[in-house]
């Protein structure tokens, strides 16, 4: 886009033409008569570069036997293959971690592909126990693999659970743990809080806190539905610059 001189101890590829028009005036002052520029440190010019990055959207989802778990997963499919629709335009990638028995599973690795995501999509289990550390530290993992491939994704992770956490010796006390580890990466996160407050339910407010041990965005959305999820994180993704 531009160029500009570098912060004191700065390095980096300089901005040729930049550097040499910088250069230029000063020749004939620093005795320079014959061909060529006399170039000095004071002349170099970094280049400033437009982004086109894209944003990494992983969903973390509670696939277990509570909380209605065939309806929300049919839910998360459609908002997974509604982002993936325009995945291309925006230069994002879209993966999904589901948790559920002992064990968390990367439903659809991150991808860009409406394809991929519907063959991968297609046969999603639910039932059994809430291994919510699993699944936090599963998506953990998955971040780190794709922070290492393109540093320069933004990622956000988006965690839809009601907070429990029932499988294990002190599961409540290890997904909070493992909430406090994502945490520690700064990774941009929202907790869609989908426990059930119908009648006769007492609300714990578990997802809550996990969201306060994730430094995450609580957002309650009730019964989770495909384009409430989709819009929220629309709303919280930037388009690449530059994009069309």
């Amino acid at each position: 886009m531009r160029a500009r001189r570098p912060g004191v101890g700065e390095r980096g590829r300089p901005h040729l033409l930049a550097t040499l028009t910088a250069a230029a005036p000063h020749q004939r002052t620093r005795g320079r008569s014959g061909p060529g520029l006399l170039v000095t440190r004071d002349d170099v010019r970094l280049p400033v570069r437009e982004g086109r990055e894209g944003n990494l959207v992983l969903l973390v989802v509670d696939a277990s036997g509570s909380m209605a778990a065939r309806q929300r997963l049919r839910e998360t499919k459609t908002a997974v293959l509604s982002l993936l629709l325009d995945a291309y335009q925006r230069r994002d990638k879209v993966g999904l971690v589901t948790f559920r028995g002992r064990t968390a599973t990367v439903a659809l690795p991150p991808t860009s592909s409406v394809e991929a995501g519907a063959a991968r999509l297609r046969h999603l289990e639910a039932g059994g126990r809430t291994p919510l550390a699993e699944g936090l530290l599963a998506a953990g993992e998955v971040l780190r693999v794709e922070r290492l491939k393109d540093p320069a994704r933004r990622p956000l992770l988006v965690v839809v659970t009601d907070g429990r956490a029932t499988s294990g010796g002190g599961a409540v006390a290890r997904s909070l743990q493992a909430a406090h580890v994502l945490r520690s990466t700064g990774v941009a996160a929202v907790v869609v809080d989908c426990e059930d407050r119908g009648p006769g339910r007492v609300a714990l407010g578990l997802a809550g806190d996990l969201a306060t041990a994730l430094g995450a965005e609580h957002l309650d959305l009730g019964a989770v539905a495909a384009s409430s999820l989709t819009r929220a994180v629309r709303e919280r993704t930037l388009p690449a610059r530059g994009a069309a």
